[in-house]
């Protein structure tokens, strides 16, 4: 370490402390106030999903399911009720012509006034309150934004997070081979690092954005609420396309819960996962812990997850809580390559080890009036290991010898087809590792303020300290690291006017260690022309618009391989010759406008949105040439010895999402949805992008892009048309699904190299992914309230598809197990 990237680190570690030691200040302030808080009673709003105050609702007060307090709310939907001890309570709501609402409430003292608002549904379809949006509890209702919410129906019995999340309008997953396989996610055509992924509020991305959602198992989580734009103001840095927020289940049950689930299927498949949950006085406690194998149907594919989730709750106060949560996850998969490409397996392995750790701190300090603060840490552990060649040798003129492939023919769904060997590893020192390696803390204030019924102003603050750094050996070895230090400032406003149109307007201001200052302005509206809850058939219509912009920082490598890095290290004389500045931030604009429309009495809805996005300021890696052709001098050029990262490319990502949801008789629920994606690359200065493409004399006259789209063409992996479908199925004892997921034909490139180097298996990029429809199905049946009978089955038609050109998924799998229960509510004595 040099004196300067000391300085940076002790200047970092100082900010952070500072940061913790004022949260600390402020917390303790807050507990004051809590403690001249009125004492023990819960009182609140009661409004239906627009924000219309609810008059005389009742609101009852129950303990043990046993009535302990009623009162009716006034002619502003207020009511104040006290409870006759400390305890755990619920607030039963209801209303002539609305749904009865159960709530849990936090432990309630003898001391501190509770605040809890209520909202009432008036349809047959579940009323979401999301927080992703908008970063306080809101009723979807009441959101202009895109946005949809998983429950605990749609994760059950899945194995990762990103099998609920293909059945997202806007979303593609793709999976890269089997499970294990690299998993990218594609909000509305943006890159796979284009999204923020939280878990309990715990940032989970890599330095630059990057999330493998193979590794996310989904053991633990309750909910997942899925934004569909950008987000920068409330989440900072990596939200362009969109955010992901990940909410881990809490105890609940006065009586501990415990529960053990074993299942086995197929290909070597093995999982057990055990929970313990519950809640006691002021303390609530929840903890998971899952162990997922599968051997998958291709050799030196093996795939290992144990996951540990837990959520601890303290209630000092009624009016205040402590929540600490923590994921920690170790992975292991076997790495065969893409075998339809080689016909040889790779003898690769790759190893991870992740931890989230999250302690939030609430206090609602008057009943206008709430703060939150928050520290997180997150630990990123990345080992791949290539342990040997395992294909043909053969000699050439740069190296002793490279290995080849096996001898294949490669068909795309565009119609081409080549047949040879491909280069498939190059002599060198092996065992070789790529190792990573991300720290990240920080610390966030949050102040929202009701001024009016219709008015709540939030702030926010966040200081985040990075670490990181890659690591590759074999051979020679070559280390990149960056330390950073950033600030987060976020203004925003919600209200409605009338309970007609509701607004969220606001922006963050970054303020980033590498690419310094940035704004992200964000601004949405909702207007019903007809409220719901009327007796006509289309009885609630929704338009909704949105804009804003999005910021993403550059990752550990294209900050250390920039234009700006690299003249420091080699000619930093030229930096201020030419007025060379650090890498910039990838933008993103964004705006968005659909119609939602409820119908039947609310028993369906269907939603239609139009979207566009443009992504600048992209980064990619510039040859020497590319960096002249940009306007760069020759002489910055010639410095960089091969190229360098920069802010270069740019592509437009449009469409239109539609998606329905439909109620069709009791315990009888479907949805679905279409998409279709207008994507293009606008401009590019890559080496295929500069040389027009590379050239197959098998197909004369088609230019393919063999590391990246050209100019004009498609973003990879990214279909035009996708789509999937859901039916559930819950009565009495038996509970089951049926969903499906359909995508379109993709561009993509076969990225091979024939033994000369040459663009002989090349095939052309458009089309290149055929289309496959995946259909699974799960199903459960409780014998009793201690056994329950499931099984899971995925791609019943046994399709043989892959969502990355050259790498099989996988057929026809199934797993079936037990599940028991021990305690709970449904075990406490009648």
């Amino acid at each position: 370490m040099n004196f300067s990237e000391g300085k940076i680190m002790s200047r970092s570690s100082r900010d952070l402390k500072v940061s913790c030691f004022s949260i600390s200040i402020y917390c303790f302030a807050l507990c004051l106030l809590g403690f001249a808080a009125e004492l023990s009673s819960v009182r609140g709003t009661i409004t239906d999903p627009l924000g219309a105050f609810v008059s005389n609702a009742k609101v009852e007060l129950l303990e043990s399911s046993q009535v302990v307090g009623s009162v009716t709310t006034d002619s502003e939907g207020h009511y104040i009720i006290h409870p006759p001890h400390s305890g755990r309570y619920q607030l039963r709501s209801s209303a002539p012509s609305f749904q009865t609402t159960v709530v849990d409430l936090a432990y309630i003292s003898n001391t501190g006034q509770m605040h809890a608002d209520i909202t009432l549904g008036v349809a047959t379809l579940e009323q979401q309150i999301t927080v992703s949006a908008t970063g306080t509890p809101t009723p979807q209702a009441q959101v202009g934004a895109a946005i949809s919410v998983l429950g605990p129906d749609e994760i059950r019995y899945t194995h990762d997070v990103q099998e609920p999340l293909r059945l997202v309008p806007g979303i593609q997953m793709t999976q890269v081979g089997q499970i294990g396989g690299t998993s990218s996610l594609f909000i509305r055509g943006g890159n796979d690092t284009y999204t923020k992924v939280l878990v309990d509020g715990i940032p989970s991305d890599d330095i630059g954005g990057l999330v493998d959602f193979a590794n996310i198992a989904s053991a633990g989580f309750d909910k997942i609420e899925v934004l569909r734009e950008p987000n920068s103001a409330l989440y900072g840095s990596d939200a362009l396309a969109g955010v992901v927020n990940l909410s881990t289940q809490r105890g609940t049950t006065p009586l501990p819960e415990i529960t053990y689930a074993i299942d086995g299927g197929n290909f070597g498949t093995y999982h057990q996962e055990g929970s313990l949950g519950g809640a006691y006085k002021q303390f609530d406690y929840f903890s998971d812990f899952s162990r997922f194998d599968t051997s998958n149907s291709i050799p030196n594919n093996q795939f290992h997850n144990a996951t540990y989730a837990g959520s601890f709750g303290w209630n000092p106060l009624s009016n205040t809580s402590l929540r600490v949560t923590l994921r920690h996850l170790a992975t292991s998969t076997g790495t065969p390559n893409a075998i339809e490409l080689y016909g040889i397996p790779d003898d690769a392995a790759q190893k991870n080890q992740d931890t989230y750790i999250g302690a939030t701190f609430e206090n609602q300090t008057t009943e206008r009036w709430h703060n939150l603060l928050r520290y997180g840490a997150l630990r990123l552990r990345g080992q791949f290991t290539d342990y040997a060649p395992t294909g043909i040798p053969f000699p050439n003129n740069v190296s002793p010898f490279e290995y080849l492939g096996a001898p294949v023919t490669i068909r795309g769904a565009n119609g081409y087809s080549v047949t040879g060997q491909a280069t498939f590893q190059y002599a060198g020192t092996y065992p070789n590792q790529y190792l990573t390696s991300t720290d990240r803390d920080f610390v966030y204030a949050q102040s929202d303020y009701r001024f009016t019924p219709h008015l709540l102003g939030l702030v926010g603050f966040k200081y985040e300290d990075e670490r990181g750094y890659t690591l590759s050996t074999g051979g020679t070895t070559s280390k990149d690291s960056t330390e950073r230090g950033n600030y987060s400032y976020t203004l925003q406003l919600n209200g409605d006017v009338r309970n007609r149109l509701y607004y969220t307007l606001g922006s963050g201001i970054e303020k980033n260690a590498v690419f310094g200052t940035a704004g992200t302005p964000r601004a949405s509206l909702a207007y019903y022309l007809v409220r719901p809850g009327t007796s006509r058939f289309l009885d609630g219509t929704k338009l909704r618009f949105s804009f804003g912009k999005g910021i993403k920082e550059p990752s550990i490598y294209y900050q250390t391989n920039s234009l700006y890095e690299l003249l420091l290290t080699s000619a930093p004389q030229l930096l201020g010759q030419y007025h060379v500045s650090p890498i910039n931030a990838e933008w993103s604009r964004t705006y968005d406008g659909g119609i939602d429309q409820t119908f039947l009495q609310g028993r369906g809805k269907i939603g239609v949105t139009y979207f566009h996005n443009e992504f600048t300021n992209v980064i990619e890696y510039v040859s020497q040439q590319g960096l002249v052709s940009l306007g760069i001098p020759a002489a910055i050029a010639q410095a960089t010895q091969f190229g360098a990262a920069v802010n270069s490319q740019a592509y437009r990502a449009q469409g239109f999402e539609t998606e329905i949801e439909f109620q069709i008789g009791k315990g009888l629920f479907a949805r679905g949805g279409y998409t279709y994606l207008d994507a293009v690359v606008q401009r590019s200065f890559s080496s295929d992008a500069l040389s027009k493409g590379s050239y197959n004399p098998s197909f004369p006259g088609i230019p393919i892009g063999a590391f990246s789209p050209l100019d004009g063409a498609r973003p990879f992996r990214r279909a035009p048309h996708s789509g999937y479908f859901g039916l559930y199925y819950s009565h009495s004892r038996w509970s089951g699904s049926l969903s499906g997921t359909l995508v379109g034909r993709r561009d993509d490139s076969d990225f091979l190299f024939d033994a000369n180097g040459g663009p002989t298996l090349l095939l052309p990029n458009r089309n290149l992914d055929p289309a496959y429809h995946r259909l699974d199905l799960s199903g459960s049946y409780q014998v009793n309230r201690l056994l329950t009978l499931y099984s899971s089955f995925q791609n019943i038609l046994s399709e043989h598809y892959y969502e990355a050109f050259g790498f099989p998924s996988l057929p026809f799998t199934f797993r079936s197990g037990v599940k028991l229960t021990f305690g709970g509510e449904s075990w406490k004595p009648k």
